[in-house]
């Protein structure tokens, strides 16, 4: 008979299992450099990130930074906190709801949905606010954390 134990598939984890409603915050100011270095990664050079005279004239009234460096802020949250070193994404669904502007506070948030047991793998409902609190991005992601201990 085949053994119906359930294999633990956090162990070696950094940060161990985490637990559903678990939750990470990470805040930062958005900066012109942060669009200098996104372009430089990815070669986007949309006018609304650099042209100022432009941007004013858009619906969004202002320079905004390119929505990867928004969303950069949940990749920090899940590799460095929640569940932490090791983990990926393995899929994202993101929603963007509102632009940000240079030198604007951003908070990211992920928060656990669901936690398997024999895979390190994680549900995330993730979100990104503004300092007044608006969402400027929302949705859900699906992470893996892979054990680093011993490596």
């Amino acid at each position: 008979m085949p053994n119906s134990k359930k294999t633990d598939g956090w162990v070696n984890v950094t940060n161990g299992k985490p637990s559903v409603n678990q939750a990470s915050e990470r805040a930062r100011v958005t900066r012109m450099e942060d669009i200098h270095a996104f372009t430089e990664m990815t070669g986007d050079r949309n006018p609304v990130h650099y042209n100022e005279e432009l941007a004013k004239k858009t619906p969004f009234g202002k320079l905004i930074v390119q929505g990867g460096v928004t969303t950069g802020i949940l990749n920090a949250c899940v590799a460095e906190d929640l569940p932490g070193p090791g983990t990926v994404f393995l899929g994202t669904n993101l929603t963007f709801r509102k632009a940000v502007g240079v030198g604007e506070l951003i908070t990211g948030r992920v928060e656990v949905v669901s936690v398997r047991d024999d895979k390190p793998i994680c549900q995330l409902n993730v979100s990104v606010r503004d300092s007044v609190g608006d969402i400027c991005v929302e949705g859900t992601a699906t992470t893996y954390t892979m054990p680093l201990v011993g490596l």
